[in-house]
């Protein structure tokens, strides 16, 4: 079974951005709103039931491959449903900041949304304007009462200075738990990798081209913002949610880019041929993005050339696997443990 390559998936959006996207993926911008990619995707934008889908050359979904053959996919055990991949890998380059907003976590999204993942996501970034930075989790408790009113203010400045700022540099991975409130200043570009959901919480949408009433998850505010987690996130917590592994030389053996705490929710790692070939991947499902050179993708069952700028999905049933050639690739796959931590409704 071979690797399925991916090709261009760009997304519209509410913010300005894209032009870099286009030139590692060899595309043109059809518009200056177009600052994503779902690589990957078998999940769909939220309220929308084919936006974000990934397509392959062919011209069928990846959901529909998917799911005609979910034990090749993803081995014996499944995830939520036949089509799902346990994750959702995201190129964002953000002409704009981006507004200040939450993603709820697991029990809010079954409880409220009838979903068993949240949306904890990570953010390795790939390029930066100088001095760009993202904001992550409050500097300070927040008194709720005084969060609602300066959100029905929107009270962009309020907001950003009571929020922790991370001046980011290329190499960064930055780990967002589910519930904490976050930013992202325009200038950078990461590759996200997140749980395979939609769900966002804009606690400010008037910098955007979104009104209220597409802010809370068609639930209403009242309903939303208990999953907004008002407390500070100490200088010791926030350090925990940073790794700069990647701005080291990259090595033949893969390597982590993220920090420990993601291990449960997805994984997301780092490789580079050097002109030979790289240490074996284990088998399991991933969606690889070659970032530079060129190189071949093997493994036990299958083979794929690679080209910078190329994304492919990998199924479990490709078996082990290495890159060989002069070239360097990102790898994300769903959390270590995964799809028994699914199946037992928590994450540990």
């Amino acid at each position: 079974m071979n690797p399925v390559l991916l090709p261009p998936n760009p997304v519209q959006h509410f913010y300005r951005g894209g032009d870099r996207i286009a030139a590692l993926r060899g595309i043109e911008a059809e518009t200056e709103f177009q600052p994503e990619e779902w690589l990957g995707s078998t999940v769909s934008r939220f309220g929308d039931e084919t936006v974000g889908l990934a397509l392959t050359e062919s011209g069928a979904y990846l959901r529909d491959i998917v799911a005609a053959d979910s034990g090749a996919w993803v081995g014996p055990e499944t995830g939520r449903n036949a089509h799902d991949l346990g994750i959702l890998v995201k190129l964002l380059d953000a002409r704009q900041r981006l507004p200040v907003h939450v993603h709820p976590e697991r029990g809010f999204a079954l409880s409220h949304l009838d979903c068993p993942y949240g949306k904890t996501e990570a953010w390795y970034v790939l390029d930066t304007e100088a001095d760009c930075a993202v904001y992550v989790g409050w500097n300070q408790d927040i008194d709720r009462a005084e969060l609602d009113v300066r959100r029905d203010a929107q009270d962009s400045e309020w907001m950003l200075a009571h929020m922790n700022r991370v001046v980011v540099q290329e190499g960064m991975g930055i780990l967002v738990p589910a519930g904490t409130a976050h930013a992202i200043d325009g200038g950078i570009f990461v590759a996200e990798v997140q749980e395979p959901t939609d769900f966002s919480i804009l606690l400010e949408w008037s910098i955007t081209t979104s009104t209220r009433e597409e802010s809370h998850l068609d639930l209403g505010f009242d309903a939303v913002m208990p999953s907004v987690s008002t407390s500070q996130l100490r200088p010791q917590e926030l350090a925990a949610l940073v790794c700069t592994t990647g701005s080291q030389p990259v090595a033949r053996d893969f390597r982590s880019l993220l920090p420990s705490l993601a291990d449960p929710h997805f994984v997301l790692e780092s490789a580079h041929g050097a002109g030979t070939r790289t240490a074996e991947h284990a088998a399991g499902v991933a969606v690889v993005l070659v970032t530079r050179g060129e190189g071949e993708l093997v493994g036990e069952t299958g083979s794929a050339s690679l080209a910078g700028g190329q994304a492919y999905a990998i199924p479990h049933a490709l078996g082990t696997w290495h890159i060989e050639g002069d070239t360097e690739v990102l790898v994300a796959a769903p959390g270590r443990g995964w799809p028994a931590t699914l199946h037992q409704g928590t994450v540990r």
